[in-house]
């Protein structure tokens, strides 16, 4: 069962990563690029 459970997590943790940066892009071409890219560096 923890190996399951460890899966899915690492899984989930996997998907919301790639949400996350999907939505940064997302943002980033639709408003302020600048402002992001500052952050950042």
């Amino acid at each position: 069962m923890a190996r399951k459970t460890n899966y899915s997590f690492e899984k989930r943790q996997k998907e919301l990563a790639k949400k996350k940066k999907k939505e940064e892009k997302r943002l980033r071409k639709q408003g302020k690029p600048d402002e992001e890219e500052e952050n950042e560096s």
